[in-house]
């Protein structure tokens, strides 16, 4: 494979309950719209909040802890409402009514990179929290998940019952913090640059570019 037609590599760490992440997705989306050469989009787990129980919390009141009753909550949520609007996506932050913890979205997550299939359990989770208010943290919720994007919902609905893979995604978390991340969405382009954050489509054509032209470097 000549260094023209090797794919890109990118690496992006998140949170399903991160709506900086679902901005950040639908972004690197409308990038990728623009970029002839193969890209391969690979999703790390994070934990914004791993203290979250088993069955969650009550969102407003979990959201209410976090940022007060002065306003702020509601000035995050319009400029997010704003800026999904940018590119198609339609918050929907009335709908939610839990705070999950997210592990088992990330189990998930992980097991659909065998099927081919990330890409669209990750958008699917990324919708049914932010759009349809589902509890992304009710495994009968996982398990629809799922079957839509084509998975083994059997499958799922037995790894999901045992303690598979958690201790997996819980390390490659703590990699993620030991090489700097504090914060999602973080997206590494071919294992070399990295962008924090939700950065518009220009920032993030921009770092394919340079990725490309260090792969090219690398390869003379």
């Amino acid at each position: 494979m000549n260094q023209e037609s090797e794919p890109l590599l990118i690496d992006i760490v998140s949170d399903v309950v991160c709506p900086w992440c679902y901005l950040g997705e639908k972004r690197l989306d409308a990038a990728l719209k623009q970029e002839p050469q193969p890209v391969v989009v690979r999703w790390r787990p994070y934990q914004l909040d791993p203290t979250i129980p088993e069955g969650g919390f009550d969102r407003a009141a979990y959201m209410e802890k976090k940022f007060g009753r002065d306003g702020r909550l509601k000035t995050v949520h319009d400029n997010l409402v704003r800026l999904g609007a940018e590119v198609g996506l339609h918050f929907a932050f009335d709908r939610i009514k839990r705070a999950p913890n997210t592990l088992d979205a990330h189990r998930l997550i992980r097991w659909s990179a065998s099927a081919h299939a990330q890409r669209d359990v990750v958008d699917r989770l990324f919708k049914a929290y932010f759009v349809e208010g589902r509890d992304i943290g009710d495994r009968a919720v996982l398990i629809d998940i799922a079957r839509e994007s084509g998975l083994d919902a059997g499958l799922v609905e037995k790894l999901l019952g045992e303690d598979v893979d958690k201790d997996a995604v819980r390390r490659e978390i703590a990699e993620a913090q030991a090489i700097g991340v504090t914060g999602v969405p973080f997206f590494i382009f071919a294992s070399r640059l990295a962008v924090p954050g939700a950065q518009n489509v220009d920032v993030l054509r921009r770092a394919m570019a340079q990725a490309r032209q260090a792969m090219k470097e690398q390869a003379a």
